[in-house]
């Protein structure tokens, strides 16, 4: 089995079931789908987009706040039957993410950014505190 086929993607529909246990139906067959997975050495990969998705709908949908959403998502890519394919665990695991400026989303772009280009270029005067990021002046 190549390392690609011992991931499977979760989708953000699937890993708000596995944080939040409802709807009850679907949160159970979430669990359900991850038990043969670790019998089968697979993990669960969960990409930037799904992180930052899920991210949002904790905190605007279900009004989670902030820090405790972030802390959650956290906690759930260092499961070890997850991997995070992205930077979005190593942006997570920085301190005081909730009041954060830049916030965690724009991180996630900063990182992605940063992974594909140069620099990036931006009006958020917060960003300039990332490396590699100008404001126009």
């Amino acid at each position: 089995m190549s390392r690609a086929d011992a991931r499977v993607g979760l989708g953000t529909s699937f890993v708000l079931r596995l944080l939040l246990g409802e709807p009850v139906a679907q949160a159970r067959q979430a669990v359900a789908q991850l038990n043969p997975m670790r019998g089968a050495n697979q993990r669960g990969a969960v990409s930037d987009l799904v992180a930052g998705e899920t991210y949002f709908a904790l905190h605007h949908h279900y009004e989670v706040p902030k820090q405790l959403a972030l802390e959650k998502i956290r906690q759930f890519l260092e499961s070890p039957e997850i991997i995070a394919l992205g930077e979005s665990l190593n942006i997570l695991q920085q301190s005081n993410l909730g009041r954060a400026k830049p916030d965690f989303f724009d991180r996630m772009i900063h990182a992605e950014y940063l992974r594909h280009t140069s620099a990036m270029v931006s009006f958020e005067k917060a960003a300039a505190t990332l490396p590699g990021v100008r404001i126009p002046k």
